[in-house]
């Protein structure tokens, strides 16, 4: 018995060294190496629910579709391994999805509440005032544009992309009134006007390179 001890351990050896037998450690250590990635990811999707709730809701609000699809695609992995978690570890998760999407429907609600019902009412908010620009006075115009700009200003780090292209639109009808009157205007306004202008096409080319960057 003592002798063919050895002999066992050099043949287990052998296998071993030829690929024909797995060693019983490295066995027992895959499935425990499986079960703690899939327990480090939802830690992850815990970490990284728990970010977005606290996040500021106007910087959240701009970027819910970027926010939304890095959900799917984080959640999609654990739904797909959902039935390798622990009991524990799935009521973490379905806790997790939950407070996700109750966070994400409160910001749809504050988006739609925010977002003017009609083009009317989002040029009345941009302007500080109801009117109809296409019968403005030429003496008008400068105080319209001030306006226009200074809510840019005082706004622009809570607009979405909405925001940003109402208030294009509204800064073409402004520009398109005045081309129709601009001759009625000494050449100081003109310049006031144009200045106005390029403010606002300065800061929303600079909005779209930061959004570049950021993607």
């Amino acid at each position: 018995m003592t002798s063919s001890a050895p002999k066992t351990a050099l043949f287990t050896a052998l296998l071993l060294s030829a690929g024909l037998l797995t060693a019983p450690a490295a066995q027992a250590q895959q499935p425990a190496k499986s079960g703690s990635n899939l327990e480090r990811s939802l830690y992850d999707f815990g970490d990284w629910v728990g970010r977005q709730v606290d996040r500021a809701e106007a910087a959240t609000r701009r970027e819910m579709p970027r926010v939304t699809a890095e959900f799917d695609r984080r959640s999609r992995r654990l739904d797909r391994a959902a039935d390798s978690l622990s009991a524990e570890g799935k009521r973490e998760y379905a806790a997790q999805k939950a407070r996700y999407q109750q966070w994400a429907t409160r910001q749809d609600s504050l988006d739609a509440a925010q977002r003017p019902a009609t083009p009317a009412q989002a040029q009345a908010r941009l302007l500080n005032e109801n009117v109809n620009i296409s019968r403005v006075r030429a003496t008008e115009l400068t105080g319209l544009y001030q306006r226009l700009v200074e809510t840019m200003r005082t706004e622009k780090k809570s607009w979405s992309q909405t925001d940003w292209t109402t208030a294009s639109e509204v800064l073409g009808r402004l520009n398109a009134r005045y081309e129709q009157v601009r001759t009625q205007l000494p050449l100081e306004e003109r310049l006031r006007i144009r200045t106005l202008q390029g403010e606002f096409r300065t800061l929303e080319k600079a909005r779209g390179v930061k959004d570049s960057m950021r993607d």
